[in-house]
């Protein structure tokens, strides 16, 4: 078993800009002896994005050896959110690749640390184009501000320089706007990212066209982190603020966040928001994109979890764009072990040398480069990646019995039905949000009795391996919603939330990496489906598996009212979970 590395330290340094260690400086090819490894020059550029004049603030490394002879590739990164270039992080990522050979440009994105300009949330036609004038300055099409023009960036044309982008979370995001606008950047590595921060911010497990159920605690946490950008790096420049009643965001993220810390959902307001949260999000361009893209997402991750990556991969992958995918341990929630990756010195970890062979092929054209398989998840009890050739379909049925127990053939099926109630506080605790990031304890998941439903197996007689997201079909009874669901507010429309536990021999209950699958359901008259977070986990012989439905959590703002539910089991017509099996069975 691989020793847990603690909760913060990785995770901090991708999104928010903490140290990450560092890799002792290697000579790049070409240097001669006594030589240091590259040179990093301070740069400032002054670009145009959504019709704003910004300054971006950025560090250019040069690798000894590398000239207008003997060019090199680029790699080009910006901060996750809250950091800057000179985060432990981003400039660790200058750095390695500079000492690899690479010309390496790292930046901090608009808003910043240095750099100017309100936060837009990575939207293409402000943080995208801001990406695309930095590829003109390694193209030699443009100067920095004081006049520096590289000519030693290698080039597929004219003004073409052969560059790639890696980095996590906001610096995620932000590679898939640049490439949305720019087809000149060759390929992509995107680390614990987002595909719709419509989903990610208010999920709807059941319909992504209904508003979702507030992740007041993850949305509020960066809000606040955003909006403190002046103070925490002071700056003059006045393209940091916003005159229309929002510190440091352009106007429609306030809004979007405004209207969900209300928790109201008129259906105007509502539309607006979720095609605000959309338009600056990947589901919106992806069709754009054409660069070879390896999507790395992490399973310990509740605010953008393995389903935001499975989105991306797919639609790539239906387009013809070569895509990989990984699903390593860490993501925002903490979940690092030791030996993954380490942007800093990525070499000895699986990750890291996947990372490495894809810019090998795509920015060196190595034809030989092994980029690996198209889907690779890390497997917690071997400590080490299982490969496939797709992603792990769902292979198996399981029936919710009126009696409360989750079995695998229809004709075990008991009548009965079952009720909880929600209460006006919250009674079901999945994680304190930020206490992954920031190192805080959090108390163990938990449901207080008669605020949720439960359905387990019998213990297993093998161990089961899921690795991917299970689904769900419901249908449930609650009078009191309907008569109040189609009052023009979502808000007045059932809220619950589905989740995977695994309960140990002794009783003792683990919910697999905190997750839950948030729902406000689209009509409780209707059955609905439920996709579940993805996940990794292995049920060891002897275990069971719960499903449970919870009123509320603690993570998340909850039901407008209180509102009973009655679930009804019968042989001929019963709720189901499907689960993606590559090991074993259940029952």
């Amino acid at each position: 078993m691989s020793r847990a590395v603690p909760r913060s330290r990785k995770v901090l340094a991708l999104v928010a800009g903490a140290a990450a260690p560092l890799a002792l400086a290697a000579p790049a090819a070409g240097a001669e002896p006594g030589d240091a490894p590259y040179a990093v020059t301070p740069l400032r550029f002054t670009v145009e994005a959504a019709g704003r004049s910004c300054t971006v603030d950025a560090d250019l490394y040069r690798p000894a050896g590398v000239d207008a002879a003997h060019p090199a590739p680029a790699v080009l990164a910006t901060n996750g959110f809250g950091g800057s270039k000179s985060d432990g992080s981003t400039a660790a990522i200058g750095k390695a690749f500079a000492e690899r050979g690479y010309v390496g440009l790292v930046y901090s994105g608009l808003g910043f640390g240095q750099s100017g300009c309100l936060i837009s949330l990575d939207a293409p036609e402000a943080d995208g184009r801001a990406a695309a004038r930095l590829v003109d300055f390694l193209a030699g099409a443009r100067a920095a501000d004081d006049g520096t023009r590289v000519d030693f960036v290698t080039r597929d044309g004219a003004e073409d320089p052969r560059v790639g982008m890696v980095g996590g979370s906001y610096g995620g995001a932000v590679q898939l706007a640049a490439a949305s606008v720019d087809p000149r950047v060759d390929a992509l590595v995107p680390l614990i990212t987002w595909n719709d921060l419509a989903y990610s911010l208010a999920p709807n497990a059941a319909d992504r066209n209904t508003p979702g159920v507030f992740k007041w605690q993850w949305a509020n946490g960066f809000y606040l982190m955003g909006e403190g950008q002046p103070l925490l790096a002071p700056s003059l420049d006045t393209s940091r603020i916003n005159s229309l009643g929002c510190l440091h965001f352009v106007t429609d993220a306030c809004d979007t966040i405004r209207l969900l810390d209300s928790g109201r959902y008129p259906a105007a307001a509502s539309e607006k928001m979720l095609a605000y949260a959309r338009s600056v999000s990947p589901v919106s361009y992806l069709d754009r994109i054409t660069a070879p893209t390896l999507i790395v997402q992490g399973q310990s991750d509740s605010l953008f979890n393995l389903n935001e990556a499975r989105a991306t991969y797919d639609r790539l992958r239906e387009r013809g764009v070569d895509t990989r995918m990984i699903w390593q341990s860490w993501g925002h929630s903490g979940g690092q072990r030791t030996g993954e990756l380490d942007l800093g010195n990525p070499e000895g970890s699986y990750v890291g040398e996947r990372v490495l062979a894809w810019f090998d092929r795509y920015l060196r054209k190595n034809a030989a480069a092994d980029t690996g398989p198209a889907f690779a998840w890390y497997r917690e009890g071997q400590s080490d990646y299982g490969t496939a050739d797709r992603v792990p379909p769902l292979s198996q049925e399981l029936y919710l019995s009126g009696d409360g127990k989750l079995v695998d053939n229809r004709t075990k099926v008991s009548r009965g039905s079952r009720q909880y109630t929600n209460w006006l506080v919250p009674t079901s605790h999945s994680e304190s949000s930020l206490a992954g990031m920031i190192g805080l304890p959090d108390p163990r998941p938990y449901d207080t009795p008669g605020t949720y439903l439960g359905w387990r197996s019998a213990p297993l007689a093998e161990p089961v391996d899921l690795v991917g997201a299970p689904r769900a079909t419901l249908q449930v009874v609650s009078p009191a919603t309907e008569r109040v669901q189609d009052s023009g507010d979502a808000a007045d429309k059932l809220v619950l939330f589905a989740k995977l536990y695994d309960v140990a021999p002794d009783g003792t209950k683990a919910l697999v990496n905190r997750l839950v699958a948030p729902v406000r359901v689209p009509d409780v008259t209707r059955p609905f489906t439920v996709e579940l977070p993805g996940i990794v986990h292995r049920y060891e012989t002897g275990h069971r598996l719960e499903f449970v439905v919870a009123a509320s959590d603690t993570a998340y703002y909850g039901n407008r009212g209180i509102k009973p539910v009655t679930v009804v089991s019968a042989p001929e017509s019963t709720g189901t979970l499907s689960l993606p099996l590559v090991r074993g069975r259940v029952g």
